[in-house]
This record gives structure tokens, sequence and C-alpha cells, in this order.
């Protein structure tokens, strides 16, 4: 493993853990795996607020949309035994289709240009009003018209891929969960991944929770009602490691895959562009794709009741990396691409100077906690409460054992101004002055705050005093 890659993996949880206190996040797991190896999996916060389970990297979690990429990977497995073509129609596998249903093709399908609608009239499953369809319920509905034309734009369908459930079944002679389980997740080496409720004896699963709003607080989300017919849609229960691994063999280049590698490449093409989208973003074959941090990345995200989750992989680093977070207003989506900007910060530096190690921690004053993180030959100043803890970041270089300069800032920062570490009776660092700003550990820092601000009216008015004098200077 790359030396940079270690002391990036080094600090994410690091950042995730301030992240996790400053949103109040019930809970989230990251993993990412290098090369086919989990090198990182963390676990933080809570499974259930309401008992006070921790959560732990063995919860599983319901991990929704994530499961359209194991649809089109099982898609593809019957494409390369013969049994099926992304050419072929609907209506060749599934009877009592509408005709311009029964029309789609596979392809079409996959890539949510058939035209089908996203979840029906009725979308109560989502609001844990009404249970998932069932298949009887999911022909009924494929029974209507499209929405739109095949082929005019992308156009997300859950429906779409129930269809791609039966279609599986069809091809196979396999019921959907059985072909998948035996052709892509046991073959993957994914021994915490199942399509759909209920776990096996012995699993464990996270609750969801709710957003703090509108009752001012969580409440506790089950989370394990059956998908039954949209299982190839939204069913898929898994841990972050598992998916980590899973979307780490998708990439052309991994070494083990239960795919080959035209199948993987067919699945990452960009087929459709989503103009609508702020950010440029494609969508392949069950499978997103796009930019970050000037790197190119494939995966997939998902939305359950209580659960938002996103993984990703980066081809040009064999880095594949799934944050899950248990919240209706996870911060999964920014959490995850807050890793990859940490990754990118530590590519481009260059791994620590080891003469600067004894500067690597954290530090803070009344406007927060600033990380002092060894890259390369200097010492960065990262944000943690910022979402990508690097951007715009000052840059230190050090000159003696407990001085330095910073070299590099933004206009309105201090660049030019020094840096110093001021030392106890102990010899260990007890404050660091950065530039005129002196900052403290977490628990001194939290001292000094409690004994200007709640300390009773007499403190309250000597601090008021020695603001009006400082303000006549």
């Amino acid at each position: 493993m790359d030396k940079w890659l270690k002391a990036a993996l080094d600090y994410m949880p690091r950042w995730l853990d301030y992240q996790m206190r400053d949103s109040e996040q019930p809970g989230c797991v990251i993993a990412v795996s290098h090369q086919g190896r989990i090198v990182l999996e963390e676990a933080l916060g809570h499974a259930n607020l309401s008992t006070g389970e921790k959560l732990t990297p063995r919860h599983r979690q319901r991990v929704a949309s994530h499961s359209k990429s194991f649809t089109a990977a099982a898609v593809m497995k019957l494409v390369e035994e013969g049994k099926l073509r992304l050419d072929d129609r609907a209506g060749e596998y599934v009877e009592g289709l509408h005709p311009a249903v029964a029309a789609a093709r596979v392809a079409q399908l996959l890539s949510h240009s058939a035209g089908i609608t996203r979840d029906g009239e009725d979308t109560g499953q989502w609001q844990d009003r009404r249970p998932f369809l069932n298949e009887e319920e999911l022909r009924q509905a494929l029974a209507e018209p499209p929405v739109i034309d095949a082929n005019t734009r992308f156009k997300y369908s859950n429906h779409g891929f129930g269809l791609l459930g039966l279609i599986i079944e069809a091809a196979s002679g396999t019921p959907y969960a059985a072909y998948v389980m035996e052709e892509i997740v046991g073959p993957a080496g994914l021994d915490e991944t199942t399509p759909d409720m209920p776990l096996p004896h012995g699993a464990i699963l996270s609750h969801g929770h709710s957003g703090k709003l509108p009752l001012g607080r969580r409440v506790a989300i089950p989370g394990d009602n059956p998908t039954h017919a949209l299982a190839a849609a939204t069913g898929f229960v898994a841990t972050a490691r598992d998916l980590a691994r899973f979307f780490g063999q998708l990439m052309p280049g991994a070494k083990k895959s239960v795919l080959s590698v035209e199948s993987r490449r067919e699945m990452i093409r960009k087929q459709w562009r989503d103009p609508q989208l702020s950010t440029e973003r494609h969508y392949g074959l069950g499978l997103m794709s796009g930019k970050l941090a000037g790197w190119d990345w494939f995966g997939h995200a998902g939305g359950f009741q209580g659960f938002i989750t996103r993984t990703l992989a980066l081809p040009e680093h064999e880095l594949a990396i799934s944050v899950l977070t248990n919240a209706a207003d996870g911060y999964a989506h920014i959490w995850l691409e807050g890793s990859v900007h940490i990754l990118k910060a530590f590519a481009t530096h260059g791994s620590p100077d080891r003469k600067l190690a004894s500067w690597n921690g954290r530090w803070w004053s009344l406007w927060g906690a600033f990380d002092f993180i060894p890259m390369g030959g200097k010492v960065v100043v990262a944000s943690p409460a910022l979402a990508n803890p690097f951007l715009d970041a000052s840059e230190i270089t050090v000159a003696a054992k407990d001085r330095g300069k910073i070299a590099q800032a933004i206009g309105g920062g201090a660049h030019g101004q020094g840096v110093r570490r001021v030392r106890g009776k102990d010899g260990e660092v007890a404050e660091l002055w950065y530039a005129g700003t002196r900052l403290l550990p977490e628990a001194d820092a939290a001292r000094e705050i409690r004994e200007r601000y709640e300390g009773g009216a007499a403190a309250q008015g000597g601090t008021v005093r020695r603001l009006r004098v400082a303000g006549r200077r």
C-alpha cells in the first residue's frame, strides 16, 4: 500500500468522528477496499438510538438501490452464459405486459431509458404506509403503458428493475433471489449480503431513523420490511465491507470478479447523461458514473426508509469506498465525497515526512477545531467541520522543533505569519499559537468557554469590561 494512502485512511475516521459529533447523526459505517482487500472498516454511533445499541461493522443495513448493480451483474452473467441478450425484448420472457413495455429491450431497462413509471401511482411503500408490491401487483402495473416513449431520456424506474427481476427468473429458470445468491453474491465472497429480508439466522440489522423534524427528535425505524417483487430494484441488505468488495470487483482491472472484463466495461460505459442534475453524472447498466476531485468514479447509491447509503469505485487507484448511514437525512453522499477529497489531498501532497509526525493533532478555539496534518514536507491545516476538510487549506513549513511559518494561505488568512508550539512543565505541547490565535486541546478549550460564558454574571461582566477596554486601544 502506498504511504500516502495509509495516511489518508488514518485520517478518515478522525474526520468522520468530528462530523458525527457535529451533525448528531445516529450512525455511520465506512469501508474501503484496495486491490480487493479491505483496508479500512469503521463504525461510529448507534444502531438504535431508542435502545442505545452501538453500531458495529457487522450490522447489516438496507442499501436500497445498490440492488440495481447486483441485478445488472446478474443480467450480464446470463448474457455470458448465452441465456439472455441485451437487445432482447421484455415480452420474450414475461407475459401480460403492455405492448410498449413488452417492446422494451433489456439494455433499456438496465439504463433507465424504457420510459416506465418510477414507482407507480401509489408510492406509499416508501412511507411505510403499505407493503412493497408483490408479483401480481407488479404485473398489473406493468400492464399499463409507459409514462414516456422509450429511448428519449434517462428516467429512473424501480418498476423497470422489478421487471428485470422477472426476466432473470424466466431466463435462468431460477427464482431471482436464488440466482443472484448462487451466481453473484456467493462467488463474489460476500457473506453479509442478501437480496431481501428476512436475514439469515444470527445476522444483525441496524435500525433506520427518521430525521429530527417534524417531531424535533429522531425515532427508530425497524427497516425489516421485505420488498417482494421489487427486490431487484431496492431489496438488498448488506454491510459496507461487502459493498466495497463487490464494487471493487466491478472495476475492469480487478483481478477477481464474477464477470468478464467485457461485461464490466459494458456496465460502466456511459449510456445516458442526466442533464437536469446540477453535477455531471451519467448512468450505464445498473451503475452511475461521474468525476470527483478530478478522478473518474462509478458506483451507486440507495435510499430506504431510515437509511441513506452510497458506494463508489475509483479505478485509477483500485479503490472502492462505501458509506452507510442509518437516518432519513443521512450524510452518506457528503461523507463519501469528503473521503474522496481526503484521498485526493494525500495523493497530491504525498506521504508525511516522519520528522513532522509530532505536529499531527487537533486543536481548538471558540471557532471550532483545526486539524494539523503532516503531508509531504509540510503541515496542512484542515477544517474537520467542512464537507471537504482540505478546501482552501493553509500550509505550514516547519523551521524548528516548535516553530513554523504559514507558507500558503488564502488572501483573508494569515499568510506569512508564524506558528509556534508552547510546552508545559512535563515537556508536552500544551498550546499552539497559529499566527495570533491561541489554540488548545479540546478539554482545555471547553473549560475556557464554560468559564467565560457560563461562569455567572460576575464573570460575564468581567468579560464585557475586558472587551470594552480592548476596543479603546
